[in-house]
């Protein structure tokens, strides 16, 4: 299989020593643009995720031409910007490299050379919109970012759930424009996502791969770490990009156990799509043909009624337990005090006065 590579349009959240949340309203966000291809599971948001143990590799030896930008959302006054390279082992280090920043993301300035593999600049409360890792020749081995680290007094958000989608539009070439903009969408919202499916202990998937299929008769499905979609679908209805956010939550979700309610499983990613990704979208609900364990966005509708009634934190308690294999129709009476038939009926009657 072809992976058709993104290589100027992956969004991340930049890793620093901050250590600031996306969600902090001030805090600043980025984007990388590399002309080089990722290695195995080596993916580039492991250079800004602040863990000195992973880090981005690429896939070819890099030319003199090729790069490794990160541009921030906004210019920000920095006092430091520093880059480790090479591996944990100490190997594959930049020797023959140089580190640039630009005030305005087109023109490039050399800052720092890099030396055992490090390159420092201890800017003055400059102010920087973007940083570069340039190879100064042809390089015999990999270009491997350990930690990119960018002080400045403005909080730079760290990215606290790397990934990366991989897109896959062998069977339907036209899509790649489409598809990629879902890819950046899918790993800018990654974080948001997974902070609503999280629980003690869960790592989620650093790789996604969507792939557009033509004979895909439905709209979109995901099993394991892979996402197909409908090219006949898209195409028309090129908008409705919330059908790949449910399935980056089945993804995150990644429920190995069985017993799951396939109703709950469904309405836990609607709810994600629908009253967090795109809040009002949802549609009306006939209060005298619904029914709470009706699926999709029926029974998102009824998971958000009891969430706001009785326990805000109700769908990241059920996930938990879907995720252990835990999961028992009690749940419900355990969390809110009435069973999920009770609930549903009060649900029924609350949408009979709207």
């Amino acid at each position: 299989m072809r992976i058709a590579p993104r290589t100027l349009v992956v969004l991340v959240l930049l890793g620093v020593a901050t250590g600031a949340s996306a969600d902090e309203p001030s805090a600043v966000l980025a984007t990388v643009q590399s002309s080089l291809e990722t290695a195995g599971k080596q993916i580039r948001q492991f250079a800004f995720d602040g863990d000195p143990e992973t880090y981005f590799e690429s896939k070819e030896n890099p030319h003199a031409t090729d790069q490794f930008t990160l541009v921030l959302d906004k210019p920000v006054a920095v006092t430091r910007v520093k880059v480790t390279t090479g591996k944990p082992d100490g190997t594959d280090k930049l020797e023959a490299g140089v580190l640039q920043t630009s005030v305005d993301g087109k023109k490039f300035t050399e800052v720092a050379k890099f030396v055992g593999g490090s390159a420092n600049f201890d800017s003055k409360d400059q102010k920087v919109l973007a940083v570069r890792v340039q190879p100064t020749s042809d390089l015999s081995s990999p270009l491997v970012i350990r930690e990119i680290v960018v002080e400045s007094p403005q909080p730079v958000a760290t990215f606290r759930y790397p990934i990366e989608f991989k897109v896959d539009v062998t069977d339907a070439p036209e899509m790649k424009e489409w598809a990629d903009k879902v890819a950046v969408l899918c790993e800018a919202w990654y974080p948001r996502l997974n902070d609503q499916l999280k629980s003690d202990g869960f790592k989620p998937a650093t790789q996604i791969t969507m792939t557009m299929k033509n004979s895909y008769k439905g709209v979109a499905e995901a099993s394991g770490t892979r996402i197909t979609g409908s090219v006949k679908f898209f195409k028309a209805r090129p908008d409705d990009l919330g059908a790949m956010i449910h399935e980056t939550c089945h993804v995150i979700q990644r429920y190995r156990a069985r017993g799951n309610p396939s109703w709950l499983v469904e309405g836990v990613a609607d709810y994600v799509r629908f009253f967090i990704y795109e809040p009002g979208n949802a549609g009306p609900v006939n209060p005298l043909q619904a029914h709470y364990n009706d699926s999709y966005r029926t029974s998102a509708s009824f998971l958000a009624y009891v969430s706001d009634k009785y326990d805000k934190s109700l769908v990241l308690k059920l996930n938990k337990l879907m995720r252990e294999g835990k999961y028992k129709e009690e749940a419900f009476k355990n969390l809110t005090g009435k069973t999920v038939q009770e609930l549903g009926e009060e649900w029924l009657e609350s949408l009979k006065t709207k």
